[in-house]
């Protein structure tokens, strides 16, 4: 490579790890002394990194691809992620220059990099997902103007849910030693982050590759350690994770953000068995309950799937009914996606789709009322909130329970944590005053 200082522009689409992995890939070609664009304007390289969850997320990593080979017939387009490394044929056919999986970034950032300068240097390495592999370090964190960071902890799945390809395109699980977790934890805080967000595939599988008693509480523990004046948030967690041990644990750190993703899928135990879950709704419940008693008026989010196949009216509102028991405070709502190469996709009784956006609809009106109510419970508390931009004339961030919350300021809050008496209810969050 000549040295010639280039733009690059990336195109993400999918979960945090993904989003995480932009921000690595960002800082390496910041490190080579290139730019960042936009990916709508003209630059030298294009970077989709994909996302395979739904049929949809293929689509749109294709039409992607499409926009900016059309926008700038003569950058190099480079295509890594889920996506890439289920269907690399796919791919290819799209006349992209370099292409790369659920691994080998930094091989891939230096054939972009190559690409860019000489389109003729084209490069393709997409192995195996499920073959034994290390964790692949990447640099922590993410650009300089963003309050909170990413850390990722652990890469791929085990769990094999039959309506999920994740594991197919990510491999088994991988982990983050404790030690350099803690270290880049110790390097975020120092950069002037003040909220750091673990996260991964299946965090909940921490160190499960190395059989020695590893758990996910240890490595939590010394990450809210290492930094006790930044928040530390969890990403998503697999119920079973939420022990009166892991609770107990954790309790202590007043740095850990009490907002729990507790992912769910269905409130139906005939669902989750053949959803291929490790749990049912009795356990489910337990997770919460424990939540609640060790992390008072914490936040417990979760994620729904409606329609999956042979989900029947009354397994639906065994669904709705449980989730509105358990007090989850909001909920993400998604219609079932027929993926191709999973167990789901061949089994009977597959829904149409007038079905699926019908009770998405009607658990939407559910998570809507259950969110208001958790926000109305807020009046008159006092949160402390990271505040991140303006948004139409007021700032906003977030408290620790993940509550959007608004603020009048003439002050300059950008990364500021400030306490903030509740007042009422504000668009998608709620309204406060500053507070003493």
């Amino acid at each position: 490579m000549d040295g010639r200082t280039m733009k690059f522009a990336f195109y993400t689409l999918g979960c945090k790890v993904n989003q995480y992995e932009t921000q690595a890939m960002e800082q390496m070609l910041l490190a080579a002394g290139h730019t960042l664009g936009s990916f709508d304007e003209i630059c030298d390289g294009y970077i989709i990194n994909t996302c395979t969850v739904t049929a949809a997320s293929d689509k749109k990593s294709r039409n992607a691809i499409r926009r900016v080979r059309k926008l700038n017939p003569d950058a190099a387009v480079g295509v890594c992620g889920c996506y890439a490394q289920s269907a690399p044929d796919e791919v290819w056919k799209l006349d992209v220059d370099v292409l790369t999986g659920t691994a080998d970034r930094a091989e891939f950032i230096r054939a972009m990099q190559q690409a860019a300068q000489d389109r003729s240097a084209r490069w393709e390495r997409v192995e195996d997902a499920g073959q034994a592999r290390e964790f692949e370090l990447l640099p922590a964190g993410g650009l300089a103007a963003r309050t909170r960071a990413l850390l990722k902890v652990e890469d791929g799945c085990n769990n094999f849910c039959t309506y999920c390809i994740i594991p197919y395109a990510r491999g088994r699980v991988r982990s983050l030693p404790l030690d350099t977790a803690a270290a880049q934890t110790r390097q975020l805080a120092g950069a002037g982050y003040r909220e750091i967000v673990v996260n991964g595939i299946e965090i909940s599988s921490w160190g499960a590759e190395w059989k020695d008693g590893s758990t996910l509480s240890d490595l939590l523990a010394a990450i809210c350690a290492a930094a006790p004046g930044v928040r530390i948030r969890l990403g998503s967690l697999e119920p079973r994770t939420v022990t009166e041990d892991f609770c107990r644990a954790l309790a202590g750190y007043p740095n850990l953000c009490p907002q729990f993703h507790l992912s769910l899928q269905s409130g139906s135990d005939t669902v989750l068995r053949r959803m291929h879950r490790k749990y049912d709704t009795a356990r489910y419940a337990e997770s919460v309950r424990l939540l609640h008693e060790y992390f008072p008026g914490c936040a417990v989010t979760t994620d729904l799937i409606v329609g999956f196949p042979g989900e029947t009216e009354q397994e639906f509102a065994e669904s709705l009914d449980f989730v509105a028991r358990c007090g989850i405070s909001m909920f993400h709502i998604f219609p079932y996606s027929r993926r191709s190469g999973t167990p789901a996709a061949k089994m009977p009784d597959q829904l149409p789709r007038s079905v699926k956006e019908a009770r998405a609809a009607r658990a939407a009106q559910v998570a809507a009322a259950l969110e208001e109510g958790y926000h109305e419970a807020l009046r008159g508390s006092v949160q402390q909130v990271l505040f991140e931009q303006i948004e139409d004339g007021l700032w906003a961030g977030h408290a620790m329970n993940y509550v959007k919350v608004y603020l009048q300021s003439a002050e300059d809050l950008n990364n500021r944590v400030l306490p903030v008496r509740i007042t009422e209810l504000c668009r998608d969050g709620v309204l406060g005053i500053a507070a003493e």
